[in-house]
This record gives structure tokens, C-alpha cells and sequence, in this order.
């Protein structure tokens, strides 16, 4: 896509429209298409398969229900280096996920794993094109990782321009009737705090397992004070080390039960937990995971 094509796709994200969705539902509509309560996903740039086409075909082989599609690179850019704004390639990859049976479970700026939310100046830009993106994809569910450089743990000074920020994202969110998901580093009491300050339901949590895990903070009691609302999907994985079959600090039947009591529904999406000797064997690390995910969250 040249630069001029580009430039005006984004600037009609900002003039993205439709019925406001309460976003208390958006993490459950997907999930429950065929009655599962849990569905299982993995991720595009985890798979090795960063917007590429083969990402469909590969998340079926893996055995996965769905798929979380990354919004491409950020570097220097003004906002993401995204494929799927091309009419074109987006065909290409609703097609192939309606042959295969594959659900577009979210759309990943992970180019904010990286970059500064709190401070490069053309974040509305980037927003809008995700949304967008989602708006052509009817995909309801973005993650917005606030990364090393937005670490509110090591840099609290960087709270009031990140508060306001997601403050607009959530306007911008609301108005297009999906759900902007964060990922912070912060324990869950002030996790909820922070959204109580964006004031805005079209900004909820992406929940990490590894993050309470590798700070010794208790997976069980952090998910149950953030609570149902609060929660639009979860990265359902530890640290690469061992498969989550062999992980005995993540016990997922006691997920399992915590999250049925809480009455929550929606999507685990497979990140890491990896086999440390064997890292880049995609099918065997991610086609286990699944499986085994699918043998607690899916009987």
C-alpha cells in the first residue's frame, strides 16, 4: 500500500461509526458462536507468521480455534507497517479463516511492547488504524501492551499521560463498539485503579498469567479482584521454560474453577510457555499447549 492509500485509511478511522456494544459483552460474543464457554487461540507473531496468510492454515494445523493477528511493526513510523489495511490482503485472510473454520479472535499492537504510549505523538493515528482494522474484520477485541517503555512500575511519573491517553483511545473505542485490551505490570489492586481513573468501559484488561506469576503475586486472588467486567481476554500462558502439561506453578484446573465461579467467558490465547530446549519448533510447543488447554478448558 502506498503512502497516500495508507494516509487515508487512517484518516477514515477517524470516522469509524456504528452501535455502541457494551463492552461487558464483547469478550463473550465470539467465544460462545458455538457454545463453548473457552476457546482456544494463538498468536500470529508467536507462530512466526506476522500478518502472513499461512497464519490461518497453520493455526488449524495446531489445532487452535482462533487466531490473534499483530498490526505489523512500528519502529519510527507513524503508525503501524499494517497489511491488513489493503482491502485486498484482508479478503485474502477473511476468506481463508471462513474455509478453515478459523476465528479472528483479536488484533495485537505489540508494537507498543517497545515503543512509548505515553509519548509518541501520533498514537491517535495508530489507534484509529487498529480500530479500523478491526471495524473491516469485525474483530471487537484490541491488545495494547504498555510495554517496557510504559512500565508503570519503574516509571510511575509516566501514570497522568498514560491515564489520558487511554482516555482518548477509549472514546475512540466506544464510538466504534469494540474493547481496547492493556497489559501492565502493575498488581491487580492498582490495575483496577488505573482503569476507575480512565473512567472508560471500552478499556479493560488483557490478562497475562505470567505477569503475577514471575513477581510471586497470586494468580487466583489477582483474578478475582480484578473481576469479570474487568477482564476482555486473557494471554493464558507462563514464561517459555516447559510446556503448561509440565508447569507446576501454573495450575490450570484451579484456573479453570476461579474463572467459572467469576462466570467468565471468552478467550485464552496461547502466548509463550514454549519448551526451552526445543523454542522455535512451532508446531510441536504450540500444538501441545493447545491441546493441553483444550483437555481442562473445553470437557
Amino acid at each position: 500500500m502506498d503512502n497516500l492509500n495508507r494516509r487515508c485509511f487512517i484518516r477514515n478511522s477517524a470516522l469509524l461509526t456504528g452501535a455502541f456494544l457494551l463492552p461487558d459483552f464483547l469478550n463473550t460474543a465470539t467465544a460462545q458462536s458455538n457454545g463453548m464457554r473457552y476457546k482456544i487461540a494463538v498468536i500470529d507473531l508467536m507462530i512466526l507468521k506476522r500478518q502472513k496468510l499461512g497464519a490461518i492454515g497453520l493455526t488449524k494445523e495446531i489445532g487452535a480455534d482462533g487466531v490473534e493477528l499483530d498490526m505489523g511493526g512500528l519502529g519510527n513510523r507513524d503508525t503501524f507497517d499494517n497489511k491488513l489495511a489493503d482491502p485486498a490482503v484482508r479478503k485474502e485472510f477473511l476468506d481463508k479463516a471462513r474455509e478453515l473454520d478459523i476465528q479472528i479472535c483479536s488484533m495485537a499492537m505489540t508494537g507498543f511492547y517497545a515503543q512509548s504510549f505515553a509519548t509518541r505523538p501520533t498514537y491517535q493515528q495508530m489507534i484509529g488504524d487498529c480500530i479500523a482494522t478491526m471495524k473491516a474484520m469485525n474483530v471487537k477485541i484490541a491488545f495494547l501492551p504498555l510495554g517496557v517503555s510504559g512500565d508503570l512500575v519503574k516509571n510511575p511519573e509516566l501514570r497522568p499521560a498514560i491515564v489520558e491517553r487511554l482516555k482518548v483511545a477509549g472514546k475512540m473505542a466506544g464510538k466504534a463498539g469494540v474493547v481496547i485490551g492493556i497489559e501492565t505490570a502493575l498488581p491487580a489492586a492498582e490495575e483496577l485503579q488505573l482503569l476507575k481513573d480512565i473512567g472508560s468501559r471500552s478499556v479493560q484488561v488483557y490478562f497475562n498469567f505470567s505477569n503475577p506469576l514471575k513477581q510471586g503475586r497470586d494468580l487466583i486472588t489477582e483474578l478475582r479482584i480484578l473481576g469479570r467486567k474487568n477482564i476482555c481476554q486473557i494471554h493464558c500462558t507462563d514464561e517459555d521454560g516447559v510446556w503448561l502439561q509440565d508447569n507446576t506453578r501454573l495450575d490450570l484446573h484451579k484456573v479453570k474453577a476461579v474463572l467459572d465461579e467469576m462466570n467468565w467467558k471468552g478467550w485464552l490465547v496461547i502466548e509463550r510457555s514454549r519448551d526451552v530446549k526445543n523454542p522455535k519448533s512451532v508446531k510441536e510447543n504450540f500444538g501441545a499447549n493447545t491441546r493441553y488447554l483444550k483437555s481442562v478448558f473445553q470437557v
